[in-house]
């Protein structure tokens, strides 16, 4: 008054205003979901009417009830399957948001801790700094080999199944033995994905004694070979066969460019043609690259800061139960770390790097996993691009083939299937069968994918799922780490 502020009252009144608003928040969110539930509801109302009404244009209104009820009843072949829309990865869309972007600067801090731990104890114990990576140069050796093995695994993959199905598929329409045909160039089919994938890799990781690394970077790529020579097979054949029902004059041949550039794009399901984005940021390409760099060698000092000193003189003492436990809790913090920086490296900032150079735009690898409150929604967002082969070629497959009535034998078949696979992974790689995930996966996984299904929503689920995850890293790497030192310093005879 009379051209003076009481700013105490100023400040109170403003108070008051952030009170109310915090206030009002949690009712305007309600208001926003619940505007947005009922968009969602309309627009699938939307879409089912356009399936009867599509339905009803296939089927003539003269038709009988019954016999419409025969014809929807027949098992119709599987659906055209994915479909590929422009849109960002997740965490690029929250790193937008100050708060989480802060959560990642937090695990920028925490990996220069563990520089700053290893430089000073280093110069503290040797009087001088220590900047050896022993540990890296082992873990990667034998380079030149792995990039000879995977020349090699790619050109294979470029010219034998895509010269087997264009000379399949160009003789197929005039050929009287379809059958016979379709069998010859099925069986060399899976005579190249058996013994020249499958086979010829492990053999090399082998016979040469490849790190642990090399090893990994030779059977991952095998297996995702196998994978996208499986996906351009399975999706181009019905077309073929479709084309010849319909006697279609031309015969759908993909080109070897649209196969080619399916090589190299981050997703494991075959498309003529995908969203693309109209540039390529290559500053964008180079800052997913120097993050996963970053991940590299935060793995390694993980490993050095919190694993090495940990299992280094554990073969050597005398087992007991005590000592288990206090490993398995004690391995829990590397475990959940090299977790997130497994999925931080590969599936955001690796396939958004090839993606970007690609201009591939379907970004979606991954979705909130972390907040789900089932294993069963876990197991579908943690990795999509591997998700989505499993469900359309597995899952959907066996369904096709044994009936709809067999979902719970599917899902165990795909459950064993993709177990095996990563228990495979790991036996090469590290030297040795030792099937703890295997059994980890098929037994703890598959149970609590039928318990913590869907139908848990409260938050105490998601707990309850994150308190299982811990425990399940800390096992694993507890064992694999004792069976890898036991090796190497333990009398095989004991």
């Amino acid at each position: 008054s009379l051209g003076r502020v009481d700013v105490d009252h100023a400040i109170t009144r403003k108070m008051q205003l952030i009170a109310e608003a915090e206030q009002l928040k949690p009712a305007f969110m309600k208001e926003v979901d619940s505007h947005f539930t009922e968009f969602v509801n309309s627009l699938v109302a939307k879409s089912v009417l356009l399936d009867s009404s599509s339905s009803a244009s296939l089927f003539p209104a003269s038709c009988s009830e019954k016999e419409l009820h025969k014809a929807k009843s027949l098992r119709a072949p599987p659906e055209h399957g994915k479909i590929f829309t422009a849109r960002r990865s997740l965490l690029d869309e929250l790193f937008e948001v100050s708060h989480i972007r802060t959560i990642y600067h937090m695990f920028i801090a925490l990996l220069i801790v563990f520089i700053l731990s290893t430089l000073l104890v280093d110069f503290i114990d040797e009087g001088r700094l220590v900047l050896g990576f022993d540990l890296l140069v082992f873990v990667f050796g034998k380079f030149p080999v792995v990039f000879c093995t995977w020349l090699c695994m790619f050109c294979a993959t470029v010219t034998i199944p895509y010269n087997l199905f264009v000379w399949w598929a160009q003789g197929y329409c005039s050929s009287s033995h379809r059958v016979l045909r379709s069998l010859f160039y099925g069986i060399l089919f899976t005579l190249f994905q058996t013994a020249g994938l499958g086979f010829g890799p492990t053999y090399v990781a082998v016979s040469y004694a490849l790190p642990p690394a090399s090893r990994f970077i030779v059977i991952l790529e095998q297996v995702r070979l196998v994978m996208k020579a499986h996906s351009f097979v399975r999706e181009n054949v019905p077309r073929v066969l479709s084309s010849v029902k319909d006697k279609s004059s031309t015969v759908p041949i993909p080109r070897i460019s649209q196969y080619l550039y399916f090589l190299f794009a981050p997703t494991l399901i075959y498309r003529d043609n995908y969203p693309r984005n109209p540039t390529i940021r290559w500053g964008y390409v180079a800052t997913k690259f120097a993050q996963v760099l970053g991940s590299l060698f935060y793995a390694y000092y993980i490993f050095v800061r919190l694993c090495i000193p940990l299992f280094r003189n554990s073969s050597q003492e005398t087992f007991n139960l005590r000592g288990l436990v206090l490993c398995i809790f004690n391995s829990i913090l590397p475990g959940v770390l090299i977790l997130f920086l497994v999925f931080f490296a590969f599936l955001h900032c690796w396939l958004n790097a090839f993606a970007e150079m690609l201009r591939f735009a379907d970004r979606m690898f991954y979705k909130d996993w972390w907040n789900s409150t089932s294993y069963a929604n876990y197991y579908r967002t943690w990795n999509v691009v591997v998700h989505d082969w499993l469900y359309y070629y597995a899952y959907r497959d066996f369904l096709w083939f044994f009936g709809k009535k067999f979902k719970a034998a599917a899902m165990l078949s795909v459950f064993t299937v993709s177990a095996a696979v990563h228990e495979y992974v790991l036996s090469v790689c590290f030297g040795y069968f030792y099937p703890v995930l295997f059994f980890l996966f098929t037994g703890f996984g598959m149970v609590f994918n039928f318990i913590l299904n869907d139908r848990r929503k409260g938050p105490i689920w998601n707990v309850i799922m994150w308190t299982s995850l811990f425990l399940g890293q800390g096992v694993i790497i507890c064992l694999y780490s004792q069976e890898w030192y036991a090796r190497q310093y333990c009398p095989m005879e004991n």
